[in-house]
This record gives structure tokens, sequence and C-alpha cells, in this order.
């Protein structure tokens, strides 16, 4: 039995616990119910240690300081969800008092410290811990191995305890969480925690686990999730968001400043800052605000938004299907946008979009590959690199279709050398459909992009969202939740009813030229008052020829073309 922990050793144990989590994150998955039941605590919990554990595994050190802080900084880079940076802040906590040991190896007493300082640090990065979470399990847990000191000899002992006392205090935590027992279920960032800390001990014992076997639960069996009796109506704030920032000014920035301001935007806020590097979490309904607040403050390297809402109905569904044996119809994954060729091809169009209804508009006009993304959502350069490996083709077409995009796309000129390569300066997704209805995969590329920059450019746009605060701009006076209509950059329409700023839009953006007009109406208009749109339009200009496409959207309750 050891009684120092190796780097070795310690790599092991971690990336087993990775494994056990990832081969029971389903299983995590459906115990979500808190903060918000958004069914994906496991999925951010997995992909967080994964991140951590790719980096130890590239790493040639056997030391446990390097490996823990390795592993510390690649969980920081890759955590997701509230759950997932609560779990790296842990592994921060555990580098941070290994990084004292004067050898390569931990003693059972540091090792016990850093479980303990791991514990401190992920509450410090809650900005309003909350008992009965995976807080508590972490707390208690090590507040238990503490207690029992004198029981311990070796690492396995360690863990042995802590695990017994991280169980039970998992079966305790829906008496300290009335959502939780309302639900039927434990806590499902506990739960996620207690998989990896069973994988870290099967290690020590010897027990690998291979990525698709599941070992027998030790935590104890909650009943079967009531999931349908939590409403979507629970979530408050409705769009997880999440991004880190490389600070410009590290030494005077204030992260006390950053918290006040956001915690007035959202709930569920972890913010933590490890030397240049800022990570933020937040549940907010504005998400396109809290992004541009990042970016005050440096450079954003990655980002992510959820629509909780939206996960959440899905997870309903998935349940209530499976348990009434029906077969599950399911949205299209953003996959499902994506085309891998494995022959070359002459030419390939790639595509950012949001929305399933967009996004099949594009795929019908001839796009090869989908780009999530949008205005609260830009893409990484990563993606449009692995865009142009998966289409094949010797001339590549880029619509990025926001203006916050474009430089990200152009940086592939320079990536992908091999490839002949062409972004368009498409600032909207009115822009980029339009210069679809002209792509012709006869012509050149020369001719295409021409012809595509051309018919862009002549584009007239508007889109319909909702204000956030009350201002004026332009001579426009906006209130808190107004519609407001956007054309050309400009805020030009603003008022309480959608159906009105929408037919004041459409007014502005079609003129006596305009001979197609296409409108994509979003997730929340109802198909009536789209018709009824297309109706209004028609009759104002009886020559126009009309397409309504049922855009799905998030943020824009409608975007219209006018050619």
């Amino acid at each position: 039995m050891s009684k120092t922990l190796s780097g070795t050793l310690f790599k092991k144990m971690v990336t087993n616990g990775a494994i056990n989590l990832k081969n029971n994150h389903h299983e995590i998955n459906l115990l979500n119910v808190f903060p918000v039941p958004d069914g994906d605590t496991g999925t951010n919990m997995h992909m967080t240690i994964m991140a951590g554990v790719n980096e130890i595994l590239n790493s040639q050190s056997k030391s446990i300081v390097d490996v823990s802080k390795i592993l510390s900084r690649g969980c920081l880079m890759g955590a997701r969800g509230n759950s997932g940076v609560i779990l790296s802040q842990f592994f921060r906590g555990v580098y941070s008092e290994i990084a004292q040991s004067k050898n390569g190896s931990a003693t059972v007493d540091e090792f016990i410290a850093s479980l303990v300082a791991g514990s401190q640090m992920a509450y410090k990065a809650v900005m309003t811990p909350v008992e009965g979470t995976i807080l508590t399990v972490v707390r208690e847990a090590a507040d238990a191995v503490l207690r029992k000191r004198n029981e311990i000899e070796t690492i396995e002992d360690v863990l042995t305890i802590y695990l017994d006392q991280a169980n039970e205090t998992l079966e305790n935590t829906p008496e300290l969480l009335p959502v939780l027992k309302e639900a039927g279920v434990v806590d499902s960032g506990g739960a996620g925690f207690i998989k990896i800390i069973e994988g870290m001990l099967l290690a020590i014992q010897g027990d690998m686990i291979s990525a698709d076997a599941e070992i027998p639960i030790h935590a104890v069996s909650s009943p079967e999730p009531m999931i349908h009796d939590i409403e979507t109506a629970d979530i408050k704030f409705g769009y997880c968001t999440e991004f880190i920032v490389k600070l410009e000014d590290q030494g005077n920035f204030n992260s006390e400043n950053l918290k006040n301001i956001l915690n007035n935007m959202g709930d569920s806020l972890v913010l933590v800052q490890d030397d240049e590097l800022l990570k933020v979490h937040i549940h907010t309904n504005q998400p396109g605000v809290v992004l541009t607040l990042g970016q005050k403050y440096g450079e954003l390297q990655t980002m992510k938004i959820d629509n909780m809402r939206l996960q959440y109905s899905d997870i309903l569904d998935s349940f209530t299907n499976e348990n009434m044996h029906s077969e599950l119809v399911e949205e299209p994954s953003s996959e499902y946008f994506q085309s891998v060729n494995y022959t070359r091809q002459k030419f390939s169009v790639i595509a950012v979009a949001s929305g399933v209804g967009i996004k099949h508009a594009f795929k019908e006009l001839g796009v090869d590959y989908i780009v999530d993304g949008g205005q609260t959502m830009n893409p990484p350069t990563e993606d449009f690199v692995k865009a142009i490996k998966a289409v094949n083709a010797d001339n590549v077409i880029i619509l990025p279709n926001n203006k916050n995009i474009i430089l990200t796309a152009e940086q592939t000129l320079d990536i992908c050398e091999n490839t002949n390569i062409r972004v368009l300066q498409t600032k909207s997704i009115a822009q980029g459909y339009a210069a679809m209805m002209v792509f012709d995969n006869n012509n050149s590329l020369d001719d295409n992009v021409e012809a595509m920059c051309e018919v862009s450019d002549s584009v007239k746009m508007g889109e319909l969202t909702y204000s956030i605060r009350d201002t004026e701009l332009n001579g426009v006076k906006i209130k808190k939740g107004d519609y407001i209509g956007i054309t050309d950059g400009d805020i030009a329409v603003s008022t309480a009813e959608r159906f009105e700023g929408i037919k004041q839009l459409a007014d502005q953006v079609i003129c006596d030229e305009c001979e197609i007009v296409t409108v994509f109406y979003g997730k929340e208009v109802p198909l009536e008052e789209a018709l009824a749109l297309k109706d209004y339009i028609e009759k104002s200009n009886p020559d126009l020829e009309v397409e309504l496409i049922d855009g799905q959207q998030d943020v824009y309750d409608y975007i219209i073309s006018a050619e």
C-alpha cells in the first residue's frame, strides 16, 4: 500500500476517474434539476475533466507538482457549466497545496491537505455557495478525512474514507435542497464528483476502467428521477453563458467590480482568475451583453452559450417518450448540418448560422457545412479550420454572416494554406442568404465571389429584437422590453408591440425597387403572426415575391432581407 502519491500514480487516478464519469455521464444528466433543470451536468463535468486529462497525458513529467499544475490549467480552459467550473477549481486547490511539496511525490498529510484546499478553492469560486450541492460533498468528505486522520496510513485509506463520506453526504443532499427532494433525486454535481473519486480509488487498487465499461454505483441509489415535476418556468435566467478572457491589464483588474455588475445580470455566477486568464460562468437573459462586458477586459479566448430552456425541453421530451415507449423524434444536432467529403471537390461553401430553420434554408441553397454561431455565439477559428478540412475542396467560400465573425474566419487564410479560401464580408444572415441565391457551381471562383459580393452589398436588411434597458439612440426613445428594429446598424423602430414593430421595420426596409423579400421568423413568433406579416407586405407591395421561412432563431424575432 502506497504511503506517497507520485505524479505517475496521480495521472492514472485522475484518468480512471474521468473515464468512470464518461461512462456514466448520461445517468448524471438525468439527476440535473439544480440550479436549473437543463440536463447537462454530467456532460459538462465529463468534458471539463477530460480537457485536463488530455493535457496530463501529453506530459512526460513524473512529478506530482507538474501533473497537478497541468491538470488544473487544462480543467480551467475546458471548464463547462457551473459544476464544471467548480470541479476545475477543486483541482486548482489541489494543485495549490501540492505545489508546496519538496519532491516529486506527495505524502499522506500533503494529499489530505490538498483535498481540503480543493474544497476551499471550490467555495471561493462561487459567488453564493449553496449547500446540498457538489460543494457540500467536497467539504464534508475533506472534513471526514481530517477527523479520522489517526485511522489513515496510506493514500488508499484517504480516498476510502473520503468516498464513504461523499456518498453519505450525497444521500443527504435532498434534505438540504427542497428542489432535489421534490424531484426525487440527489445532487447531480455531487454524484458526478463521486464518479471521479470512485475511479481514482479503483486506480489505486489496480483496477483500470475501460472506456466502454460501467461499474456498479457505490453512491446511494436515488429514486427514479421525477423530472416531469420540474417546469421550465423554474429557469429564471435562460442562457448559460461562459467565456475565458485573457486580461490585457492583469495588475489593475478588479474582480470585485465585475462580480458586482454580473450579479445584477443573472445568477449561478462563478468567476475565477488564474494569472492572466479570467473564467466566467453565469446564467443570464442577456448573453450578448455579458460577452461584450467581458471583452472590455481583454481578448476572448473561448465562449459558449446554451439555451437552458431548450435543453430542458429536450431532456423532458426524451424522458417522457422513453417512459411511454414511443419513438423519440429528435431535433437535428449540429452534426446534421455538416458534410464530410472523402473525394476532393472543386467548390464548397461554409456558412455561419444558428436556428434549425435557417440552417435548413442554407443547406437547400447549396451550403456544404454549417458552423454554429451568430450574434451571441461567435465561433472560434478552430471551427472554421475543422469545416475546411471536412469539406475537402480546392476552393472554399466562407459566409461569416456577422461582422464580429469576419476576422475570425479570415485567420484560416494563413492556417489552411493548401486551400484557396475566400471570406465574403457578409455581415448578416440576410446578406449570406442573398449571396447563396446567386451561387453557381459551374462558374469560376472569381465569378462566384464577384456575383455574391454584388448581391450581398445591395441587400437591404432589418432585424427585430428586444431592448434590455431604457435608452435613447439617434432620437429614438427606447424602453426596457420594447421591440426594436435595426437596419443598416441603426435602431430605426421602437415599440411595445412586436407585430407593430415588424410592420414599421418592413416599411423602412422594403423599397419600390425591391423584387424579392425573405422573412425569417424566430422561435418565439407564432405562425399566424408570421403569415399576417406576409399578408401585410404583399398588400402593401403587390408586385413583390415574399418568401416566409421558419428560421427558429434565438435573439431576433424577425430577420428581413429585401433585394
